[in-house]
C-alpha cells in the first residue's frame, strides 16, 4: 500500500531552503554509503554486542534490504520497525531507505491499541518486531491484529516466528547477497515517519522527507559539534523515538559519526559506558540525567570516579528541566548542558555549548533558521512584538510534510505556509532567546485561576530533598481542578510531606496560596513511556489506586 503525502510547506519555500544550501540534496542511504566507502573501518555503532564499523554495517543493511525486497516490499511502502536500540535497528532503518521505502520506527513496549493504531493508520506493508518484550508476546499480538490490518503483508520476527511469519534471526544467520540496485528517491520525498506524543487518543505520526530529516534535523545536531573528530553520540533515548531520529539518519548518514547505545536504559551502566567508550555528547530526557546524577562515581571526591573528560555536552529534551538539575549536571559531568525545546511536529530551539549556566536554566536559546524559525503569535494569528507572551509557532528546513492519514490533525496543528502550532506559551527576550512560559493545554484552572504546572514543578524541585517533580491538575467537583504533585526524593533524603512542602513553597519561595499543591505523592522513580518521557497517564492512573491513602488537603 502506497500513501500519498502532501507537503504543507509551500513549494517555493522548500526551493528557497534548497537554494540556500540548507538541504544535503541526497537521500539518507546515499549519504550513509558515502561515509561507509570513505571510512569503512570507522566505528558506526557501539551496542550491547560490541562495535560495528561502517564497512560492516553497509553489507548488513544491503542484505536486509534484499530480504525485504524478496518479500515484495517496494519503494514508497511503509515498513514499521519495533526493535531495541542496537546495530540491527540501525541496519533495518538503512535497509528500508535503500529500497526507497518509508521507515516507521516505534519504541518497544507499545501496547495493543497503540500497535494497532500505528500499523493501521500508516498502512504498513511490513512490520519487524521483537518477539517478547516483558510479558507481551508481540508475534502473537500482531497475529491477532492481522484481520484489522488489511495492508499488512509481511511480519518479520526477531526471535521465534509463528507460522506465516518470517524469522529475522534465520535471515541474519544466512544473510542474502546485498541488494544490487539501490533506490535513489527524490530527497524531498518521504523517508521516515516520526511519532509525536501528545493528548490524542492515538499516537500522532509525522511524515519527514530525507532532506528535512537528515538536513533540517541534522543541522540542529551539527550546531553542537566541536572539534575536528566526528561526533560520538550516546543515545539514552530509544532510536525509534522522535528524539532518537537524530541517531541513524543524522549521526550516521548525515554526520558520519559514531552511535553509542544500550538496548535498555540503565543509569549505572550508562555512567560506566561514559568512561569506557568516551562519548562526546549524551542525548537524554531529564529523568535519565537525574537518575545518573545519583551515581556516587560522579560525586565530587569520589573514590572511584568515572572519567567524563571526553564530554562536550549533555543534550536534554523531551520535557522541561529544572535549574537544579542543570546546575548539578554541569558540575558532575564537567561539560555543557544543552536545553532542547523540540518535537516531532517540526519544532526546535536550543541553547548552545558556550551559553552560560543562567542562560541554559532560563531559556531555550536563540531560534536557528537553519533548523526552525520561531514566531510568537496572538490568539488571532498575528505576530506579537518581542517581550510579549503568546503561542509558539515553528517552521523551517526541518518542517515535516504532514501528519500521516490524519487531515484532522493537519487542520488542528498546521497553519497557512506550513507553520506548526505548539500549544506552548513563550516570549522572545531582549537577547533574542526563547523563554517557555507555560502550556495552553496543560494550564490548571482552579476556581477560575489559571495555574501553570511548570511554575509549580520548578519551585518544588528547589526543595533540597526533591530530585524531580511532576504537577498535574486533577478533577474536582467544587473547584474544577486541584493541584497534585508527584515527587522523587534525592538519595538519602527524607521527602517532605504535604504540609512541609506547602510551607516551603509559600514561605520560602513565595508561591501564591491558591497555587499550592493539594495532594502529594512520593514515588521511588517516575513511570516512563516507551520514548523515555515521564508517563503522565500512568501517574494519573495511580490516583484511584491510592485514593484512600492520599495526602489530600480538603
Amino acid at each position: 500500500m502506497t500513501i500519498h503525502f502532501h507537503d504543507l510547506v509551500p513549494r517555493e519555500v522548500r526551493a528557497q531552503w534548497t537554494a540556500e544550501g540548507r538541504y544535503p540534496g541526497r537521500p539518507m542511504f546515499t549519504l550513509f554509503r558515502e561515509h561507509a566507502e570513505r571510512q569503512p573501518d570507522f566505528p558506526a555503532v557501539i551496542d550491547d554486542e560490541g562495535t560495528t564499523t561502517y564497512g560492516e554495517l553497509l553489507p548488513l543493511s544491503l542484505g536486509l534490504a534484499r530480504s525485504l525486497a524478496d518479500a515484495g516490499i517496494t519503494a514508497g511502502e511503509v515498513v514499521a520497525v519495533n526493535l531495541p536500540n542496537g546495530r540491527l535497528a540501525c541496519a533495518l532503518d538503512l535497509a528500508v531507505a535503500a529500497l526507497g521505502a518509508i521507515c516507521l520506527p516505534y519504541p518497544i513496549g507499545r501496547r495493543r491499541q497503540d500497535t494497532l493504531a500505528l500499523l493501521r493508520r500508516s498502512g504498513a506493508a511490513a512490520v519487524v518486531i521483537t518477539r517478547q518484550v516483558g510479558e507481551t508476546d508481540y508475534a502473537r499480538l500482531v497475529q491477532e491484529l492481522r484481520p484489522e490490518l488489511p495492508a499488512l503483508r509481511e511480519v518479520f520476527v526477531h526471535g521465534d516466528a509463528l507460522p506465516g511469519q518470517r524469522c529475522l534471526d534465520a535471515i541474519l544467520a544466512h544473510l542474502p547477497d546485498p541488494l544490487d540496485k539501490v533506490a535513489e528517491p527524490d530527497p524531498d520525498t518521504i523517508g521516515r515517519i516520526l511519532l509525536s506524543s501528545g493528548s490524542e487518543a492515538e499516537p500522532k505520526m509525522v511524515a519527514y522527507s530525507h532532506n528535512a530529516l537528515c538536513g533540517g534535523r541534522g543541522e540542529f545536531l551539527r550546531s553542537l559539534h566541536r572539534g575536528e573528530r566526528p561526533m560520538r553520540n550516546m543515545f539514552l533515548v530509544p532510536l525509534a523515538s522522535s528524539f532518537g531520529s537524530t541517531g541513524t539518519a543524522v549521526t550516521l548518514s548525515y554526520l558520519g559519526g559514531t552511535l553509542l547505545v544500550m538496548a535498555r536504559f540503565d543509569a549505572e551502566r550508562a555512567v560506566t559506558l561514559i568512561g569506557r567508550h568516551r562519548p562526546t555528547h549524551i542525548l537524554g530526557v531529564p529523568t535519565m540525567f537525574q537518575m545518573m546524577l545519583a551515581d556516587p562515581r560522579l560525586a565530587p571526591g569520589a573514590a572511584d570516579p568515572v572519567d567524563t573528560s571526553s564530554l562536550v555536552g549533555l543534550i536534554c529534551g523531551g520535557a522541561g528541566v529544572d535549574p537544579a538539575t542543570v546546575a548539578a549536571c554541569a558540575e558532575r559531568f564537567g561539560c555543557a548542558f544543552v536545553n532542547l525545546y523540540g518535537s516531532a511536529d517540526g519544532v526546535n530551539c536550543h541553547t548552545q555549548i558556550e551559553d552560560t549556566l543562567e542562560t541554559v536554566q532560563t531559556t531555550a536559546g536563540r531560534p536557528d533558521p537553519r533548523v526552525a524559525s520561531i514566531r510568537i503569535v496572538a490568539d488571532d494569528g498575528t505576530d506579537l512584538p518581542p517581550g510579549a507572551e503568546g503561542e509558539i509557532w515553528s517552521r523551517g528546513p526541518m518542517s515535516p510534510h504532514c501528519y500521516v492519514n490524519a487531515p484532522e490533525l493537519d487542520a488542528r496543528y498546521r497553519r497557512e505556509g506550513g507553520w506548526v502550532t505548539t500549544g506552548d506559551l513563550g516570549r522572545i527576550d531582549p537577547t533574542g532567546r526563547l523563554r517557555i512560559t507555560g502550556r495552553k493545554k496543560e494550564i490548571i484552572i482552579r476556581a477560575g485561576l489559571n495555574i501553570s504546572p511548570a511554575e509549580v514543578e520548578g519551585l518544588v524541585t528547589t526543595h533540597p530533598a526533591v530530585r524531580s517533580a511532576v504537577c498535574l491538575g486533577v478533577p474536582d467537583e467544587r473547584l474544577g481542578e486541584r493541584v497534585c504533585v508527584w515527587i522523587v526524593a534525592n538519595p538519602g533524603s527524607a521527602a517532605p510531606d504535604l504540609a512541609e512542602l506547602r510551607r516551603y513553597l509559600f514561605e520560602e519561595r513565595g508561591l501564591e496560596r491558591a497555587k499550592l499543591p493539594e495532594a502529594l505523592y512520593e514515588l521511588p522513580e517516575f513511570p516512563v513511556s516507551p520514548a523515555g518521557k515521564v508517563d503522565k497517564h500512568a501517574l494519573r492512573a495511580t490516583l484511584e489506586a491510592r485514593k484512600e491513602s492520599s495526602d489530600v488537603r480538603p
